[in-house]
């Protein structure tokens, strides 16, 4: 089966608390007992496969270059984007497009509308790296490689949670909890996955702790997550942050993560001058 496949059979077994197994043989199937079998790889690259966009039938390892620079239906957008143009459509129409494309035309006044438009969201992109920038420089600065282990709850439905060991940050004592969401009864069901995490203090406090942290793929890991700032203060009747969600690129990723017995992060956490 191909890796895709794979990742989600491991992450629905786990969700169900099941041992994961072969749906053609309902041999035990893991990580430890798989292997890539290289011969049937090779075979099946020779094998014909039908492009997404124009069907045409190509050997599979041909497939990738054609669909990305020869195929005449491959969607395409104008190159005329960075002034506003928002068309897309297949390559053949591309030139014809561009000929009469208004966005060239218009005025100064209405591409700057465009322009500034864009300008917005490079900006927000741009206000995240400063943000991480400018907690560097704080004097007060840790960072934590973890793993996030599985456990079920003890309901009549039990339930996927993932928990750290306590470490250390700021002489305290934390760990983080995270949960599976948008899951369903029949995780077979579910498309739409992802996680969510909340940090959570383990000591007590006799002044707040005004706290900014940021969770990002582990050394050991291979998922692709975005980054995403939170901020919680920390008081005596405030032990716990919301939970945030853990901003995987996508269900697949997510299913990545499921599929191996633990999650390894790295969380880096910040604290604000002036508190203890």
């Amino acid at each position: 089966m191909c890796a895709g496949c794979f990742n989600h059979l491991l992450a629905d077994a786990r969700l169900k608390d099941e041992t994961a197994t072969c749906p053609n043989c309902r041999c035990e199937i893991g990580k430890t007992t798989c292997l890539r079998n290289l011969a049937v790889e090779k075979a099946v690259s020779e094998l014909p496969s039908q492009c997404q966009y124009c069907n045409c039938q190509l050997p599979r390892h041909l497939l990738s270059y054609h669909e990305q620079e020869q195929c005449q239906e491959r969607p395409c957008s104008c190159k005329y984007t960075r002034i506003g143009c928002r068309w897309r459509g297949p390559h053949h129409e591309l030139q014809g497009h561009e000929e009469t494309c208004v966005h060239p035309k218009k005025s100064g006044e209405e591409i700057m509308e465009a322009l500034q438009l864009i300008q917005s969201q490079q900006e927000e992109k741009l206000k995240m790296y400063n943000d991480i920038f400018n907690l560097l420089s704080l004097e007060k600065v840790t960072f934590n490689d973890l793993q996030l282990k599985p456990y079920r709850t003890d309901d009549f439905l039990t339930k996927l949670f993932y928990e750290t060991s306590r470490f250390t940050a700021f002489n305290q004592q934390w760990v983080i909890k995270a949960k599976v969401l948008h899951d369903q009864k029949d995780p077979t069901q579910s498309i739409q996955r992802s996680l969510a995490y909340q940090l959570v203090l383990k000591g007590k406090l006799t002044q707040p702790m005004s706290v900014y942290f940021i969770a990002l793929k582990g050394p050991y890991g291979d998922t692709r997550i975005d980054q995403a700032i939170y901020f919680h203060e920390f008081t005596a009747d405030s032990s716990e942050t919301e939970l945030q969600e853990l901003p995987i690129l996508d269900s697949i990723e997510c299913n990545k993560l499921l599929a191996a017995k633990t999650i390894n992060l790295r969380l880096i956490m910040f604290q604000l001058p002036g508190k203890q």
